[in-house]
């Protein structure tokens, strides 16, 4: 297995504890030579869908490396710990949908192993898998241990994965799942980008107006925004607000679009 020089860690850890830090130790005393990027700490709590779309629409631009993520709120229970490898990388973390997706961007999964190892997890808390088990783990694969070595393999079809995000098309409409809510309030769905080319030059949200454009300033000042993102996904924003606020929604609703 090649060496890595990069590890990345997305976790929902916050900034306020010493967790992300203990993280940063462990990797540091195993693998001193390996650079960390840290992705996001500030996933909200036990959101594994919203750290899934994170690690997914961010793995793609890093640079070749151990990915790191923890949104577990199942920590010290029946679910698995794995690690996934794929042709662009590897993932390390909680068997519960949180990887699946990043695995498909960085080429799809050639190997999967369960994190069982006595001789590499000799007495982890049951509470702290990010410091105990993941963290050094993905320390040693930077260093070119092979999966195998953490554990016995798993089936890929095995693991959990999230549902598919709600997404229905007909003439001039669409309904889409709101996937992802940034810092800024802007409301990502779970329609491509191309899906602009089928709604017509105003588009109507439930009862508000929208215009079509490709940024932030095509609509006037604190009116709605349909564009593309950075992700190629199909977008609401408010130029100067933010449309989470104006139309009340959050990760899990369905938009109407017409």
């Amino acid at each position: 297995m090649p060496d890595y020089a990069w590890l990345s860690l997305t976790t929902d850890y916050g900034l306020s504890d010493g967790f992300v830090a203990a993280c940063h130790g462990v990797v540091a005393r195993i693998a001193p030579a390996v650079r960390v990027i840290d992705v996001s700490h500030l996933i909200p709590p036990g959101d594994i869908a919203r750290g899934a779309t994170v690690l997914a629409q961010t793995v793609e631009h890093l640079p070749p490396a151990v990915h790191v993520a923890v949104v577990d709120p199942g920590v010290g229970t029946a679910r698995r710990g794995v690690a996934l490898g794929t042709p662009g990388g590897l993932l390390v973390g909680p068997d519960n949908g949180l990887l699946p997706r990043a695995a498909g961007v960085l080429g799809g999964i050639v190997e999967a192993v369960e994190l069982t190892s006595a001789e590499w997890f000799p007495d982890p808390s049951r509470t702290f898998h990010g410091r105990d088990v993941f963290a050094p783990a993905a320390a040693r694969f930077a260093l070119g241990a092979p999966l195998t070595d953490a554990g016995p393999a798993v089936d890929p079809a095995t693991l959990v994965r999230l549902p598919e995000p709600v997404l229905l098309e007909g003439d001039g409409w669409l309904e889409a799942e709101v996937l992802t809510v940034d810092h800024y309030g802007n409301v990502q769905l779970a329609a491509p980008g191309s899906a602009l080319r089928h709604l017509g030059p105003v588009v109507r949200i439930g009862a508000r107006r929208a215009v079509r454009g490709g940024t932030f300033g095509d609509a006037p000042t604190g009116e709605l925004v349909v564009y593309p993102d950075s992700a190629d996904h199909l977008a609401v924003a408010v130029n100067g607000g933010r449309a989470d606020e104006l139309l009340g929604v959050s990760p899990g609703a369905v938009l109407r679009l017409e």
